[in-house]
């Protein structure tokens, strides 16, 4: 089962990390994602977006 990771710094500064495990909202963030960017995550590479860094996981 993928994960997709996603870590972001809120406005006070601390990181935040969330972790996505539903097939359904990784689609949904994959639609909004440029389509390079989603490539490299399938490889497993890293990703940043906007100060976001998103990473997908697979078990």
């Amino acid at each position: 089962m993928p994960v997709l990771i996603r870590k972001y710094k809120l406005a006070s500064g601390l990181m935040q990390e969330e972790r996505i495990d539903e097939q359904d909202r990784i689609d949904r963030y994959f639609r909004l994602l440029h389509r390079d960017d989603v490539k490299k995550l399938q490889a497993g590479e890293k990703v940043i977006v906007e100060k976001d860094e998103w990473q997908l996981l697979e078990d």
